[in-house]
């Protein structure tokens, strides 16, 4: 069993610094500043969660593989933008100030704040395992990663992902589901992780340490982007109220598939990449 940490770790000291320091110049700073702020802000993030996994746990994400942790920046970013493509045909998000830039300056500035989502994702996820009431949570809905199963979510997804093509102004909730519907039986029969093999097991604590995990991540995504310029402003036809920052309280439910989502892609990079070592980088299953 590993130890809890008595002290705070360096990296993490890092990470306050940079939240001390780019939070009030993402806020209070005149006229342009959140393309150069937004990413240092986020790394910060990263790195303070990651302090306090530590803390409760013993090793992290940074401390188990420093090589893995900065790989989570590098596919980060390109798994992003596949959102923002299916994001150019519902228009459910735009960047106010993206005017500003040339395609090219905004491709490599959006990247590099792109390149933060896993990682902060992932290990917010991390933190919420450590709890111990996450360990009190047994007992799911039993779900089998059968060839009936596969099949149906396989399809299910593409459907929606069709469906979301073809009526963007009413089906774009598909946005934060198809994907996963698509991977999930993709990773299964590939043998990548894949959280059906939790669920066939009746052990959801995975799934609800990134479902809790990306929320706690959102709110500090909408809260630090409320003041924040160049920013983004939502547009979700039906659901446009009750905005709590710039995001309609709805909204904030198309965080739990999204990190299902992310989880997903990742672990088919890693498949394709045949970086089975990598295959349980991510530790969801147990506390420790």
């Amino acid at each position: 069993m590993d130890q809890k940490r008595t002290y705070w770790p360096v990296h993490g000291w890092v990470g306050v610094a940079l939240i001390a320091i780019f939070w009030p110049l993402n806020w209070l700073l005149p006229g342009l500043r959140t393309h150069w702020g937004f990413f240092p802000l986020w790394l910060g993030y990263c790195l303070t969660i990651d302090a306090f996994v530590v803390l409760r746990r013993g090793h992290s994400l940074l401390t188990r593989n420093v090589k893995a942790y900065i790989g989570l920046f590098f596919v980060s970013a390109p798994i992003w933008w596949l959102f923002e493509l299916l994001n150019w045909r519902t228009q459910n998000w735009f960047y106010e100030g993206r005017e500003f830039f040339s395609d090219m300056e905004y491709f490599l500035l959006a990247s590099l704040s792109f390149s933060t989502v896993i990682p902060a994702v992932f290990g917010s996820a991390e933190l919420m395992r450590s709890f111990r009431w996450m360990d009190q949570l047994k007992g799911g809905l039993l779900v089998r990663p059968t060839r009936r199963n596969l099949l149906f979510f396989f399809f299910t997804g593409w459907l929606m992902l069709s469906m979301l093509l073809i009526w963007p102004g009413y089906f774009y909730v598909f946005l934060w589901t198809s994907i996963f519907f698509i991977i999930a039986p993709i990773n299964s029969l590939l043998g990548n992780r894949s959280l059906l093999n939790d669920t066939a097991t009746r052990d959801w604590r995975p799934v609800l340490s990134l479902w809790t995990g990306c929320l706690l991540c959102s709110l500090f995504w909408e809260g630090w982007n409320f003041f924040s310029y160049p920013k983004w402003i939502y547009d979700v036809p039906f659901f446009n109220v009750l905005h709590v920052f710039e995001m309609p309280l709805p909204g904030y439910l198309g965080y739990l598939p999204f990190s299902l989502e992310l989880f997903a892609i990742y672990h088919l990079i890693i498949g394709v990449l045949k970086k089975d070592d990598l295959m349980h980088y991510v530790q969801l299953d147990t506390r420790y």
